[in-house]
């Protein structure tokens, strides 16, 4: 398709001229450029999700959002120099942007693509639509921190061992309303104190349906919002924690699947903002009586072309490609971490006996283990959960791991360690990293993640992360035990949640 040369967005022909969209995509792009008018949209918001797994966005008028189907959109690549505080974390103009990627030096813009397949108009917003993007250089190659683009050649590394990969997606969160009025910014210099919140539903008792119904106004906004943009919950749960709440998602194909959990996350903030509340996908919020959170990532796969679940078995829980998956995650487990809980504040879930893992181990149908096998003999839904997630993770990352983890168990045709028949956690089985400082360094010396993802992102990675942990710990020497919630004992401020978890996690995740 074609766009005026002259609407200021993007560079004219720059998606053409680099051939980024597919025939079928173009053919879509055309779709979504009248559906723009047909619509009558005044606004349409080009999306793309950055390093953290938090959209950032511009919002374009309908000529220039049309423009920019075809011309791409110029974006700030200075999203990518920024931590979960909001600050740089490299130098400021070095040469290779701080991270050693020639084309960032001095904070260029990069181009956004929009993905036609992802066009949503909003039922919350007036008159608006959205679109997720790819992020591309000038010269037309793809930026190597996109984790939507890493995960697009995941799938396609899977695809040429025969196999597509299916995510069902479960995910915990909390909604609470503010007492002390909108959070104030994190700017850099500027250390707001931690926000006040008062409980904005209770959900003491798990699964209460009288509990549930105390919601239901709120709940029935999400759900016609979800719903109307064909992302329909397949369940809404009171979880255990006091406004805590668990959706979860019919099963979802590859890309897809990550793209569901941005949009999903993004609408239930949005809607709950409109309503004066703040939902937050931080893990471990340090509030009275809230539990942590988790996100289970239910995967299987399913043979090519449009075949049966290659995990299904008429013998056992697990087919044998199955297994060879789960020997996969487990074999790569502890450098993962990273991508599954990629804050300070997610190792705090990580305790025994409290339904989230401690240890690198496997079992059929026990809440307990790192990895669940959900299946029995002839069961065609058979699969398996990773729950090591937290729900701030960024989803292209933490699936593209998955992906990468079990394809090689199947490569390599690896055998898993016996699975676990009671206790997961009195398994003589390794422990999970108890830090993300533990987590980083673990991954940093991992050959196989820098081989499959590339040294470029893995580097840019640690060094994100590592000057993350050294903020929080100058945050926790400078406060002392002062600042954690409920310490009996100086020993146990690592497994406390404080203030500058808050404030760094609670509203931006």
């Amino acid at each position: 398709m074609s766009a005026p040369a002259d609407t200021g967005v993007g560079q004219p022909g720059f998606v053409a001229r680099h051939g980024l969209l597919s025939a079928e995509a173009t053919t879509m792009a055309r779709e979504v450029a009248e559906r723009i008018k047909t619509h009558d949209l005044r606004t349409v918001r080009l999306v793309v999700v950055d390093q953290h797994g938090v959209p950032r966005a511009k919002s374009l008028s309908p000529a220039a959002a049309v423009a920019a189907l075809s011309n791409g959109l110029d974006f700030s690549g200075a999203i990518y120099s920024l931590d979960s505080g909001n600050q740089v974390f490299v130098p400021a103009f070095a040469r290779g942007g701080g991270f050693g990627i020639e084309e960032f030096t001095g904070f260029p813009d990069v181009i956004l693509v929009p993905d036609p397949s992802t066009f949503q108009v909003l039922p919350w917003a007036d008159r608006t639509a959205w679109l997720l993007c790819d992020a591309y250089f000038g010269n037309g190659q793809p930026v190597p921190l996109d984790g939507r683009g890493l995960l697009r050649r995941q799938l396609a590394s899977l695809g040429q061992l025969g196999y597509d990969y299916v995510a069902g997606l479960e995910i915990e969160f909390y909604i609470v309303s503010l007492a002390g009025g909108p959070l104030a910014p994190q700017d850099a210099g500027f250390t707001p104190p931690a926000p006040a919140v008062s409980v904005y539903e209770r959900g003491y008792q798990y699964l209460s349906e009288v509990r549930l119904d105390s919601m239901s106004a709120t709940l029935e906004a999400l759900r016609d919002a979800l719903g109307a943009m064909g992302l329909v919950p397949r369940s809404m749960e009171d979880e255990w924690g006091p406004g805590q709440l668990e959706f979860s998602f019919a099963p979802l194909t590859g890309l897809a699947a990550a793209d569901a959990v941005v949009l999903f996350r993004s609408a239930v903030k949005q809607v709950c903002q409109r309503r004066g509340l703040l939902a937050t996908f931080m893990c471990r919020p340090a509030l009275p009586n809230f539990f942590s959170s988790g996100w289970h990532l239910h995967q299987s796969l399913v043979s090519r072309p449009a075949g049966p679940n290659a995990f299904a078995s008429n013998s056992g829980p697990l087919s044998e490609v199955g297994t060879q998956y789960v020997a996969g995650l487990l074999e790569h487990a502890v450098p993962s971490l990273v991508f599954a809980a990629p804050t300070v504040n997610g190792y705090k879930r990580f305790r025994p006996y409290s339904f989230a893992p401690d240890r690198v181990c496997w079992a059929v149908e026990n809440r307990g283990a790192a990895v669940r096998v959900q299946g029995s003999p002839g069961d065609a839904s058979a699969h398996v959960e990773n729950r090591m997630g937290e729900p701030a993770a960024n989803p292209y990352l933490y699936l593209a791991a998955n992906i990468a983890a079990g394809a090689d168990g199947i490569a390599r045709c690896l055998t898993p360690p016996a699975p676990v028949e009671a206790d997961p956690y009195a398994a003589a089985a390794p422990l999970l990293p108890t830090s993300l400082a533990a987590a980083v360094k673990a991954l940093d010396g991992d050959g196989f993640y820098r081989s499959a993802f590339g040294d470029t992102l893995i580097d840019y990675l640690v060094l994100m992360k590592r000057a993350e942990i050294a903020r929080y710990e100058a945050a926790l020497a400078a406060a002392g035990p002062a600042d954690m919630t409920d310490v009996a004992d100086v020993a146990d401020v690592a497994n406390e949640v404080s203030d500058w978890e808050m404030r760094e996690y609670f509203e931006f995740f």
